[in-house]
């Protein structure tokens, strides 16, 4: 599957909802879904309000992160990048939007992390330490590793899925949801982004484990590997195509600059 469609699809007969965001964070994600060919597809644009538009780039970063995950061999949602005509609330406009498709099976049910840790967490029991009980400490150190990466600041405990199937046996979902990482908090200003400090140790809000990305490197094992792939200089290729225009040449670089440096880290940290 393409990650990046080209021209400009008009997507203006969907049905945007607001989804809201963390205190302090402008605007706000709206998401909208339609059933096609027996499958549900979901639609996710950046940030949005009704004065200014779309703007930001968490669909951008997610496509990017995508590329990552897939170079990585980590299981994850498949996001592709969309330009689109939309209607919004009677208002039209256009901008880029993430595509994707339902992974659930028809006889599976979808819970939050946070909720399936309350209901079955023995006494004291932390939800690294839960997840490791339940035989998940594989994704759970993909998990942590994607973040540090990419300096994720909302794995929160509904941004990790639980899916149950009709014996109520539970899996984890593959990762998804990586919209405010890397640098979304710069939008377009350059000066911010030359100041972006790429190695920063950002107060994240995580569930599992602590709110220190590189904190959480120490519950990796060290001298194992927990995923197939392994990134390298030429993945900067891969990981920013077609996003010439998109985003500024600064803004592509210190987003490669800032994964690869933090690949370093890790690599320098775990093994």
């Amino acid at each position: 599957m393409e990650d990046f469609i080209e021209g400009i699809q008009d997507l203006r007969y969907l049905d945007w909802v607001n989804k809201k965001i963390s205190v302090g964070t402008p605007g706000g994600f709206l998401k909208a879904y339609e059933e096609k060919d027996g499958k549900r597809i979901y639609y996710k644009m950046s940030n949005y309000d009704s004065y200014r538009g779309i703007f930001g780039h968490e669909c951008v970063n997610e496509l990017i992160v995508s590329r990552l995950l897939e170079i990585l061999q980590i299981p994850h949602l498949n996001y592709q990048l969309v330009f689109a005509k939309l209607s919004i609330g009677g208002q039209e406009t256009q901008g880029y939007i993430t595509k994707s498709i339902n992974f659930r099976k028809r006889n599976e049910k979808k819970t939050a992390f946070d909720t399936y840790y309350e209901l079955y967490c023995e006494k004291k029991e932390s939800p690294f330490e839960f997840a490791k009980r339940m035989g998940w400490e594989q994704y759970v150190y993909q998990m942590i590793i994607t973040d540090f990466l990419i300096c994720n600041r909302d794995r929160h405990g509904a941004n990790i899925e639980i899916l149950l199937d009709e014996k109520e046996k539970a899996r984890p979902v593959p990762l998804f949801d990586h919209g405010l990482s890397l640098l979304f908090s710069c939008y377009d200003n350059l000066e911010s982004i030359r100041k972006f400090d790429i190695m920063e140790d950002r107060v994240v809000n995580n569930f599992i484990g602590s709110k220190s990305l590189e904190y959480n490197l120490r519950f990796i094992p060290k001298g194992e590997n927990f995923f197939a792939g392994e990134l390298k200089a030429k993945d900067k290729e891969k990981i920013l195509k077609n996003l010439d225009g998109i985003l500024p040449k600064e803004h592509l670089e210190k987003i490669w600059e800032m994964i690869w440096e933090r690949w370093k880290k890790y690599v320098e940290v775990c093994n």
